[in-house]
């Protein structure tokens, strides 16, 4: 045959020439080949890359974006591994006698490299398609999902790293029954908030991007990320709260990212004065409400005298805006507030404020009346002079006998006496 023919007469050459250059035509060979078929792997890639990029699987893109680079270094590595066996073969009991380990070992990390790469794409190209496609997966669960393989990967890898150096899986599982009750005991926090994060993924109370609140705890805020020890919540004030996962299994939480509606509950106060308005005003208001576009007119809607005030009377405003988002809701809210106004001015009733009315007796006007006269007729009575130069001969006098009781006034009396 005339491709036997060839291959013999290539073999015959091969062997002339290695009798010239010994093992370096070997080493040569053997560094060719593994260039060639780097190339042809690149080459057969790119070809793959036109044909995936198009395609509506989300595999084909993960393993071509996965297998460039593991690809390549896993050639190189049989290749070196290949040239090293040539360059030396007459040493089994030397340091050569590890190659076959390292090698292994080599592929081993390169496998798990391998695994690692098609998670993350296969994970983000799950949720770019599930965006576009209003799917029901979320960030949450692919990331649940993405870390879970990934603990699978690494715990495969470890036995199999583990068996590669020669320790016996026996021997790890009886390491494990002893010092795992070790660790459990003094790592038991963190097994808690692990199992607490693994709850969260199962449950899934919330997602990343949902806004939490704990009535139980000083915890709201959006949810950031979610790890296996504690999930980060940025806070309306912007600064970042890492709250531990075994905390969610013990609160009581609230999402209201998950809303259907917003509520709307407002108590307007009127005057006593415009009590005959009322049935007309809640009347109006009420068609008010259902003729809104922004106002779910399927849920609950009260407009009702809800109670006589002090200074007022109170009617309540009950309804669920169809929005959920804060500023559109506030919108609503401002225009149904304001038209409520306008449909009690349009009444001729007017918003209360609070006010105190005193109602006084008109006996106690009487009597209050009579008393002032008398304190005004007391003040403008005469002064009787008799009277008042009486009072000053008793003051001058008093002051004179309490004089002579008193002794001397001056010293130079004093010694003359």
């Amino acid at each position: 045959m005339p491709g036997e023919t060839l291959i013999a007469d290539l073999v015959a050459a091969y062997g002339d020439l290695r009798g010239t250059w010994g093992i370096w035509l070997d080493l040569a060979a053997v560094l060719a080949a593994t260039v060639a078929l780097d190339l042809i792997t690149r080459g057969a890639l790119a070809l793959l890359h036109r044909r995936v990029r198009h395609t509506a699987n989300i595999w084909d893109d993960a393993i071509y974006r996965s297998v460039n680079g593991p690809l390549q270094a896993a050639i190189w590595v049989i290749g070196i591994s290949v040239m090293i066996r040539i360059a030396a073969p007459d040493d089994p009991e030397g340091w050569l006698a590890y190659l076959p380990r390292v090698r292994r070992i080599a592929l081993i990390l390169i496998g798990t490299w391998l695994a690692f790469r098609i998670i993350r794409s296969v994970g983000a190209n799950a949720l770019s398609r599930a965006a576009t496609r209003r799917n029901r997966i979320d960030a949450t669960t692919a990331d649940a999902l993405a870390k879970l393989l990934r603990i699978v990967v690494l715990i495969v890898a470890a036995l199999l790293l583990l068996q590669a150096v020669g320790v016996a899986p026996s021997a790890l599982l009886a390491f494990s029954g002893v010092g795992g009750i070790a660790i459990g005991f003094a790592a038991r926090d963190v097994l808690a908030n692990i199992f607490g994060g693994l709850t969260i993924y199962l449950n899934r109370p919330f997602s990343v991007g949902d806004w939490i609140r704990s009535p139980d705890r000083d915890i709201e805020g959006v949810v950031e990320a979610i790890g296996w020890r504690a999930t980060t919540v940025r806070r309306f004030d912007m600064r970042p709260l890492y709250v531990p996962n075994a905390v969610f299994s013990n609160v009581a939480l609230e999402n209201p990212s998950r809303m259907t509606h917003r509520r709307i509950m407002e108590t307007v106060a009127l005057r006593y004065d415009d009590a005959a308005a009322v049935p007309d005003i809640v009347t109006a208001v009420r068609h008010m409400l259902d003729a809104d576009e922004g106002i779910d007119s399927d849920q609950v809607i009260l407009t009702y005298l809800d109670s006589l005030g002090e200074s007022a009377l109170n009617l309540l405003v009950y309804c669920y805006t169809r929005t959920t988002d804060w500023t559109e809701y506030l919108a609503v809210k401002q225009s149904v507030l304001q038209r409520i106004q306008d449909i009690v001015r349009e009444h001729d009733a007017t918003i209360a404020y609070p006010t105190s009315t005193l109602h006084v007796p008109d006996v106690l006007r009487v009597l209050g009346a009579e008393r002032a006269t008398a304190e005004a007729a007391a003040t403008q009575e005469e002064i009787d002079p008799d009277k008042v130069q009486s009072e000053r001969r008793r003051a001058e006098a008093r002051e004179r006998h309490h004089t002579d009781e008193r002794g001397p006034d001056s010293p130079t009396e004093e010694g003359e006496a």
